[in-house]
C-alpha cells in the first residue's frame, strides 16, 4: 500500500549537517523538509552592530529574535548562532582541514580509515563553501604577523582559508558578478570589502553562508524551508518502536510559547542537525519521555570545546582600526598544540567589549584567585596609566581599538551534559553541564599575549567569565552524541547511523568523536557529505531493511 507521508526525510536544523543532508537527499530523489528554529535573514533585516540586541541575541522569551546565542552552564558558556543557515550566519568564515592525528584519538578512532576516506569529502565540502584563501590582510593580521616574530614563530603564519567571494582577478570590492560557482545555477555575488562584519551577517552578499549555496541549491530541488519552527517531539509510527515505519514529527512556533498549537508531521526518515547543544537537548528530552527510549547512554558524554580560550590585546586610543578585514583574517601557531586566530567585529559593534577586561594572571593552582590577581593588576595601571585603563574597560571603541584572540589546542579534554532539574529551578528539567571542568585558562596563549601586547604597545585581555567566574567559553562546542563502535562508546555509528533506530541520523557537532583543534565548520560538512553518501538513491531504498550496527 502506497504511503503518503508530508516528507520521506524531515531534517532538524539548517547549519553546516543539515543544508548538506537536505541537499544530498533532494538530489538523490527524496521529499526533504527542513525545520529551523531561527529567522531567515536579509541584508536589509540583519543588525548594523551587535548593540542591536533585538536582532543579534536569540533568546525569543523577551522578544529578542536575533542569530546569536549564549548559553551558560556550570563547567561552560557556548556561543553558537540559529537562522536558516544556522551558524553559517553569524560563524567567522574560517574553514579549515584539522590535522591527521584528530582521526586517531577520540570515540571515532579505527571506526574508518578516516585518513583515506575524507580527502574527497573535505574537497566537495571546500568546492561547496567555497574556500579560498584570504586576500584582504586588515591591520590586525599584519600586526599578528609582528607579535608571531616576537616569540620566534614568524614561519606559523598563514591567510586564513575562508568561505568568502573576492571577485574575479582585478575586481575592485564591491562589484557583482553572476553566480561564480554552481554553473549559473546559485545567486549572483559580489566581492568582498573588508567591513569586518562577518560575524554580524554580511549585508553585503559576499559571505558564502548556506542560504547561498547547498540551501540555495536544496530549495530549487524542491526541499520545504519552514524557519522559525522548534519540533518538540519525535516520535516511531505505530507498530515499529525501532522507527522502521517511519516517524511522527511535532512542531511549534519557536518564537511563541507552549500554549501555540502543535504540528503533526509524518516521514520516513530523520536527521538531526540542531547543532551539538540543539541535538543533545533535544534527544535527551525525547529519551526521558519515552519518545524514543532506545537512545544510548552515551548521549551526553565527552562534549569537547576545542581546549578554546579568549583572549586578546587592546590598543587604547589607537588611530589604526583594527575592524577591517574579513573576521578571522589570519592564524599562528604557537606550539605543535595551540593554534591562535586574530578575530574582529566591525566598528561600532562594542557590545563585546563588555566581556573583555584586564587580563589576570597568577596562581594557577589556585584559580579563584583570579579575581585577586585582577585587582591587584588594576590597581597597579590605575596608579601607572589611569586614562589608558579607564579606556580599556571602557566597551566603546573596541572593535576598532582590540585584536580578539582565539585560541584553540588539540589536546584532548571534555567534559558531560545531563538534563535534568537544578536546584536553582526546580520548575523543569535543564541542559546542564556535569564532571571534572576543563581547563580554563591556556597559560601558553597568556604569556603570547603578554608579550605580544608588550611588544606592539597594547593592553592583554581576557574573557570576563573566565577571570570572575573560572568558566571557559567555546564557539566550538562538539560531541556529546559522537560517533562510536557501539551504543556504550557512541551514539551513533561511523555513517552518522542512530543506534536503535532505522533511518535515523546525526549530522551536526554532536556526532564529532574528537577535539579538532580548528574551526569544526568544515569537518562537519565534509563528515555529512560521507554520511550522505552512504544512502540510496529514492528509487532503491527499502525502508524496514536499513541496516545498522547495534
Amino acid at each position: 500500500m502506497d504511503r503518503k507521508d508530508d516528507f520521506d526525510y524531515i531534517v532538524i536544523g539548517s547549519g553546516f549537517g543539515g543544508s548538506v543532508s537536505a541537499l544530498r537527499l533532494a538530489e538523490k530523489g527524496y521529499r526533504v523538509g527542513v525545520m529551523e528554529m531561527g529567522r531567515r535573514w536579509t541584508a536589509e533585516t540583519l543588525p548594523k552592530t551587535n548593540w542591536s540586541l533585538r536582532r543579534w541575541l536569540w533568546v525569543p522569551q523577551i522578544g529578542l529574535r536575533g542569530f546569536f546565542n549564549i548559553s551558560l552552564f556550570k563547567r561552560v558558556i557556548v556561543l553558537h548562532g540559529n537562522a536558516v543557515g544556522g551558524g553559517s550566519i553569524t560563524y567567522a568564515n574560517v574553514l579549515l582541514v584539522p590535522p591527521d592525528r584528530v582521526w586517531e584519538q577520540g570515540s571515532w578512532a579505527g571506526l574508518r580509515d578516516w585518513k583515506a576516506i575524507m580527502p574527497a569529502h573535505y574537497a566537495t565540502a571546500q568546492r561547496m563553501l567555497g574556500v579560498t584563501e584570504n586576500r584582504l590582510l586588515g591591520p590586525a593580521d599584519h600586526r599578528l604577523r609582528d607579535m608571531a616574530k616576537v616569540i620566534g614563530v614568524a614561519d606559523s603564519f598563514y591567510a586564513t582559508p575562508v568561505g568568502v567571494y573576492f571577485g574575479e582577478p582585478g575586481d575592485a570590492p564591491g562589484t557583482t558578478r553572476a553566480d561564480p560557482y554552481f554553473n549559473g545555477q546559485g545567486p549572483q555575488r559580489t566581492a568582498c570589502n573588508a567591513c569586518g562584519a562577518c560575524m554580524m551577517g554580511c549585508r553585503y552578499n559576499a559571505k558564502n553562508t548556506l542560504d547561498k549555496n547547498y540551501l540555495y541549491l536544496a530549495e530549487q530541488r524542491g526541499v520545504e524551508i519552514r524557519a522559525e519552527t522548534r519540533v518538540v517531539d519525535v516520535r516511531p509510527l505505530a507498530g515499529q518502536a525501532d522507527g522502521s515505519a517511519g516517524y511522527e514529527v511535532f512542531t511549534r512556533p519557536s518564537t511563541g510559547g507552549r500554549k501555540q498549537p502543535l504540528t503533526r508531521l509524518t516521514c520516513r526518515g530523520v536527521v538531526f542537525a540542531a547543532s551539538s547543544l540543539g541535538t543533545q537537548h533535544l534527544l535527551f528530552r525525547l529519551k526521558q519521555r519515552g519518545s524514543l527510549p532506545h537512545i544510548a547512554e552515551a548521549l551526553g558524554k565527552n562534549v569537547r570545546t576545542n581546549a578554546e580560550s579568549l583572549i586578546g590585546v587592546r590598543f587604547p586610543g589607537s588611530k589604526v582600526d583594527l575592524s577591517t578585514g574579513v573576521a578571522i583574517g589570519s592564524g599562528i601557531h604557537i606550539d605543535q598544540h595551540t593554534h591562535i586566530e586574530a578575530t574582529r567585529y566591525p566598528a561600532g559593534s562594542d557590545a563585546m567589549g563588555l566581556l573583555s577586561t584586564l587580563m589576570a594572571t597568577g596562581w594557577p593552582r589556585w584559580p579563584w584567585l583570579r579575581p585577586l590577581a585582577w585587582l591587584l593588576t588594576l590597581i597597579k595601571l590605575l596608579l601607572k596609566q589611569p586614562f589608558r585603563t579607564l579606556r580599556m574597560l571602557w566597551p566603546v571603541g573596541y572593535a576598532r581599538e582590540t585584536m580578539i584572540l582565539l585560541c584553540m589546542q588539540t589536546l584532548e579534554g571534555h567534559l558531560d551534559m545531563q538534563l535534568k532539574r537544578p536546584w536553582y529551578w526546580p520548575f523543569s528539567r535543564l541542559l546542564v553541564s556535569s564532571g571534572r571542568p576543563i581547563p580554563v585558562c591556556i597559560p601558553e596563549a597568556n604569556e603570547f599575549a603578554r608579550k605580544a601586547a608588550a611588544a606592539t604597545g597594547g593592553m592583554p585581555a581576557n574573557f570576563v567569565p573566565e577571570v570572575f567566574l573560572n568558566i571557559p567559553a567555546t564557539a566550538h562546542c562538539m560531541g556529546g552524541a559522537a560517533m562510536g563502535r557501539n551504543r556504550q562508546s557512541g551514539v551513533c555509528d561511523a555513517q552518522n547511523r542512530v543506534f536503535g533506530y532505522r533511518n535515523m541520523y546525526i549530522c551536526d557537532g554532536a556526532m564529532l568523536g574528537g577535539n579538532l583543534g580548528v574551526n569544526p565548520s568544515l569537518s562537519i560538512t565534509a563528515l555529512t557529505e560521507h554520511a550522505m553518501s552512504c544512502i540510496p538513491p529514492a528509487a532503491e531504498q527499502h525502508w524496514q531493511d536499513t541496516g545498522i550496527e547495534q
